[in-house]
């Protein structure tokens, strides 16, 4: 049932990119508005979540899970009768609100529940395999309601699963919450969601152009806003985000790598939507069931990988996965205007899915690793915080590099232009495979110890469940 919520709130990242064209003809949306569709959500998801895992550790974890399920299925209701592009938008923002209430409770009861051993390592195994492949079931699913039903039911289709989630977490989810007396730090939580949203929307802006005085200012706002956080937070007696969780250098490592994944399956997938239905020309529905092979690859060595992740410990699989998944990035650049799925698409995806399983089971169970009780939620919404984070300056990157191309192209007829764009795509493919090899001398250089304290076994002392 948790892993069913994570599935949610990464998915609903990528479940309207398909609908967008038809929700645009419908509303009467500008390019700028279809754009905010999307952003909205990652913004106010990415901004809030710090404050979202201090609530739920400090009002109670199940509490805020329920009300954060609730609070995420009105918006989503709302969200599908917009009238108008502005109300659209605002209603993916009040998603992301909520869904930054949901993501870290959700997480942070996976982790006071299996505190060690087998059934830590298995519950984390799927929740990080169903969080890697969420990216590919929005696509697949928002193709399919697209095609057959309406783009309104994107949005919809997350009611009965909210109404599903509501009785089952009632009936089955103990509370629990951070013992002591407990203080929200109110400046840390306004410096931090003002940085990360000027973070965020900085990158954003960047799409257009890195120069522009407009990014410049956002993107260095949000860097000193950081930095202050962090003096904030070293001085503070009860921080929003205490610093322990952080400078841990094998949690550091873990979650960096989370967000240059966050980069792969936010950005890569996006330019491989592409290709797929404007160089390919495959329908909606086709396009998504086109990335089902990653992540039917993913789902099948999962358990295979946790079986022996005891064994071999995680670091070997965290440096290892990112290294599989540049080679699976590297053949994937190399489509052509006539090139076929099954010759230069799909030996990329099964390949693809081996490094992303590879990482995926490991990542969030390392990424928690050590974190005491008190802190469960702040630490988990930082691994959420990564992906959200590092999925947004990753799609602006590769969208600068992939405009730029694009833009340097001779264009005299459709085919030319559509040789323009898989240069563009090539190139992101190429620029998220470098990421991909950052992220394994990372893993190398920070994910280090034995593989017993890497992976918590054993018997630990009971964590109050309420």
């Amino acid at each position: 049932m948790l892993a069913l919520t994570q599935l949610l709130v990464v998915l609903d990242g990528t479940i309207v990119n398909i609908a967008l064209p038809q929700a645009q003809l419908e509303l009467g949306l500008t390019d700028t508005q279809r754009q905010w569709v999307v952003t909205a959500y990652a913004l106010a998801f990415g901004a809030l979540l710090l404050l979202g895992g201090r609530i739920a550790d400090y009002w109670g974890r199940k509490r805020t899970y329920l009300l954060g399920m609730v609070g995420f299925g009105v918006a989503s209701l709302l969200a599908g009768l917009a009238r108008n592009g502005t109300e659209l938008i605002a209603m993916r923002g009040l998603q992301g609100v909520f869904a930054a209430l949901l993501a870290p409770a959700a997480l942070a009861l996976l982790t006071v529940s299996f505190p060690r051993g087998k059934d830590r390592n298995t519950a984390f195994a799927v929740f990080g395999s169903v969080a890697g492949v969420g990216a590919a079931v929005g696509l697949v699913l928002g193709g399919a309601l697209t095609e057959f039903a309406d783009w309104r039911w994107c949005l919809w289709v997350n009611v009965p699963v909210v109404v599903v989630a509501l009785v089952a977490g009632a009936l089955l989810i103990g509370e629990s919450k951070a013992e002591g007396d407990n203080k929200y730090d109110v400046l840390g939580t306004v410096v931090v969601v003002l940085g990360l949203g000027s973070l965020v929307y900085g990158f954003t802006l960047a799409e257009h152009s890195w120069v522009a005085p407009e990014t410049i200012a956002c993107l260095a706002a949000g860097v000193v806003l950081i930095a202050l956080f962090v003096w904030i937070e070293s001085r503070v007696a009860q921080p929003l985000l205490p610093l322990r969780v952080l400078t841990n250098k094998v949690r550091a490592g873990a979650f960096l790598v989370q967000a240059i994944f966050g980069a792969l399956m936010i950005g890569a997938l996006l330019y491989l939507a592409l290709h797929l239905q404007i160089v390919l020309g495959l329908s909606p529905l086709h396009a998504g069931l086109g990335t089902l092979p990653m992540t039917i690859m993913t789902l099948l060595l999962a358990p295979a990988i946790t079986k022996f992740l005891p064994r071999f410990g995680p670091r070997p699989l965290m440096i290892g996965g990112p290294l599989v998944a540049a080679v699976a990035l590297l053949y994937l650049s190399r489509i052509t205007v006539g090139g076929s799925y099954a010759t230069e698409v799909l030996p990329a995806l099964v390949v693809l899915g081996v490094g992303m399983a590879m990482v995926l089971v490991p990542l969030q169970n390392v990424a928690l690793s050590g974190v005491e009780p008190h802190d469960a939620g702040a630490a988990s919404a930082t691994v959420n915080a990564s992906m959200q984070i590092g999925g947004s300056i990753g799609l602006s990157v590769f969208t600068t590099i992939y405009a730029s191309v694009v833009a340097g192209a001779v264009v005299t007829d459709e085919a030319s232009q559509l040789a323009a764009f898989v240069d563009g795509y090539s190139a992101a493919f190429v620029a998220t495979a470098v990421t991909m090899v950052v992220g394994a001398v990372i893993a190398a250089v920070l994910i280090r110890g034995p593989k017993e304290q890497l992976l918590p076994q054993g018997d630990q002392v009971a964590v109050h469940l309420g």
